[in-house]
């Protein structure tokens, strides 16, 4: 009956490599946490807290005030600028009429 093993296993080297296997993965998660936090504070500050720029704030307030303003825009022609919502508005009731004219 030699076939087994009479010697037995280091449990002092056992529980030492487990608790430092223990201690080294708790390092690496703590380490990934840390950088994770890092990494959202970053991104929030660059998508939310940065300042605009000026020329990006003047070129949305130009954009604004094409969108949402009335303005006289040739006098010969009788072009006028209207905001889009009153232009959709009128676009939609110009159909609206053709299609109650057809029927």
């Amino acid at each position: 009956m030699a076939g087994y093993e009479k010697s037995d296993v280091n449990s002092l080297k056992i529980i030492l490599y487990s608790i430092l296997s223990v201690f080294i993965l708790a390092a690496i998660l703590l380490f990934l946490y840390n950088y994770f936090l890092a990494e959202k504070e970053e991104m929030v500050f660059e998508e939310q807290l940065k300042p605009q720029s000026v020329l990006l704030r003047d070129l949305r307030a130009h954009e604004e005030e094409v969108l949402t303003t009335y303005k006289l825009l040739d006098t010969e022609k009788g072009i006028y600028r209207i905001p889009i919502d009153r232009a959709m508005q009128l676009i939609a009731e110009e159909n609206f009429r053709k299609q109650l004219k057809s029927d």
